[in-house]
C-alpha cells in the first residue's frame, strides 16, 4: 500500500449567520467572510505544498490535502483558529470552521 498524502476535511458550523469561504491564489489563500456577521475578512494562508479546495459533495464543507501531515494539519488548525469566539459564551456561540475528518489518500494499484 503506497500512501499519496494526507487528507483533513473541514466544515463550516453556524447558527445565524452563514460563513461564506473562498479560496483564492491556486487554493494557497482561505477568505473567510461574514463570520457571526462581522465584516471582517479572515485570511488563512495555506502551508507550503498544502491545496484547500471546496467540496462538491458536500455544502460548506473544505478538503485540505497535501504529502506532510505536519504541513496539512498546521493549516486546518490556522483556519480553525481564525474562527474562534471570543468576548462570549462558547457554550452558546459554536459557530466556526472545524475539522470533520482525517484521512490518508492511498495511491491505487
Amino acid at each position: 500500500m503506497l500512501f499519496q498524502g494526507f487528507q483533513y476535511k473541514m466544515r463550516s458550523v453556524y447558527a445565524h449567520f452563514p460563513i461564506n469561504v473562498t479560496i483564492t491564489e491556486k487554493s494557497s489563500l482561505v477568505e473567510i467572510r461574514n463570520f457571526l456577521g462581522e465584516k471582517y475578512i479572515r485570511r488563512v494562508r495555506m502551508a507550503p505544498g498544502v491545496t484547500c479546495i471546496n467540496s462538491d459533495a458536500q455544502k460548506d464543507e473544505l478538503i485540505l490535502e497535501g504529502n506532510d501531515v505536519e504541513s496539512v494539519s498546521r493549516s486546518a488548525a490556522l483556519i480553525q483558529q481564525s474562527t474562534t469566539v471570543k468576548n462570549k459564551d462558547i457554550r452558546m456561540f459554536l459557530d466556526g470552521i472545524y475539522v470533520s475528518e482525517r484521512t490518508t489518500i492511498v495511491k491505487a494499484d
